[in-house]
């Protein structure tokens, strides 16, 4: 098997400091609007569905090029679960949304990817392999205008009839079928680097019977950890060249085989309100990373601006 390759690059624009600034204050003016209706919040993936604990296992025999970073030595570590919905408001789970399965793993060390020491290693995953938009400023402007109060939904669309079809593609989306959090992939979209690689992340579920009609996705994962522990293989998908895994394009599938790297097993529990709180106040964040596993692309670039801002917004801790 040959080695991945090291010869991918970010290419950063010109006008991208103060491109991502403007999107955060547009994001975090939504998430304001939201939060005056349902309470304190994020300004996307508001709605928690369950605060779960479980433990990542670093295996002791992935081969040379797979051992960096968080997965360089065999370990095991606590983390935090974080199962969401993805939209701005608090919807019911029977609407079609975007799902989060964010994980926030404890007891890291080493140099951080913004500087100073790592105290944990986030990754904040999505039921989608890729995302709807290319770039940031289209992403941000779908969100934000889809946002709006329905009278001004209706004046942007007048304006600006060109993103009806992009809004259209995106319900499209986010209709596609979501089979719960305990049997659904969920995937980064976007890559963050692998020591000297790039690669994207991918949870895989092994559990089976889904629960594709549920509308009450806290009860099914709950009800499943009632009686067995859920288990789900932790995998990169290593960047190849520019054409087939693109480092700046987010709406590009990465066409390249995934390698286990980690297990993510999730114990048998009950709903705990303490912890759900405490998790619910914390910051999810995949610049909240070790230096080894930095964010890439114009996407990440852009999160890193708007992440920070929707944190200072609602005192995150």
């Amino acid at each position: 098997m040959s080695l991945p390759s090291v010869e991918w690059q970010e290419v950063v624009g010109a006008d991208e400091e103060e491109r991502h600034r403007r999107q955060a204050e547009l994001f975090v003016a939504m998430q304001a609007r939201k939060s005056e209706k349902y309470g304190n919040g994020r300004a996307l993936h508001r709605k928690q569905v369950a605060a779960l604990r479980a433990t990542l296992t670093v295996p002791g025999d992935l081969p040379e090029h797979a051992r960096q970073g968080l997965f360089r030595v065999p370990d095991k570590y606590d983390v935090w679960v974080r199962l969401s919905n993805g939209g701005f408001n608090r919807a019911a789970d029977g609407v079609p949304d975007v799902r989060g399965f964010s994980l926030k793993v404890l007891g890291v060390s080493g140099p951080a990817a913004l500087g100073g020491e790592a105290v944990s290693q986030d990754f904040a995953l999505i039921n989608h392999e890729k995302f709807s938009s290319a770039t940031s400023e289209d992403f941000s402007t779908i969100v934000t205008t889809a946002g709006q109060t329905k009278g001004q939904l209706l004046l942007s669309l007048v304006k600006q009839p060109g993103l009806i079809p992009r809004l259209q593609h995106v319900s499209a989306a986010l209709k596609e079928p979501f089979s719960g959090f305990a049997t659904q992939d969920f995937f980064s979209a976007a890559p963050i680097s692998f020591g000297p690689y790039a690669v994207r992340v991918r949870l895989r579920a092994l559990a089976g019977y889904p629960h594709p009609d549920a509308e009450d996705w806290a009860a099914d994962v709950y009800d499943r950890l009632s009686t067995a522990a859920l288990a789900y293989d932790v995998q990169v998908q290593f960047f190849v060249d520019e054409q087939r895994t693109p480092i700046e394009d987010a709406s590009a599938v990465w066409d390249a085989p995934y390698e286990t790297v980690g297990r993510l097993t999730v114990g048998r529990q009950k709903p705990d309100e303490a912890f759900a709180e405490e998790v619910e106040a914390a910051v999810f964040d995949p610049w909240n990373a070790k230096a080894e596993h930095r964010p890439l692309g114009e996407v990440m670039r852009a999160r890193k601006v708007a992440y920070f801002a929707s944190q200072q917004q609602r005192n995150a801790t």
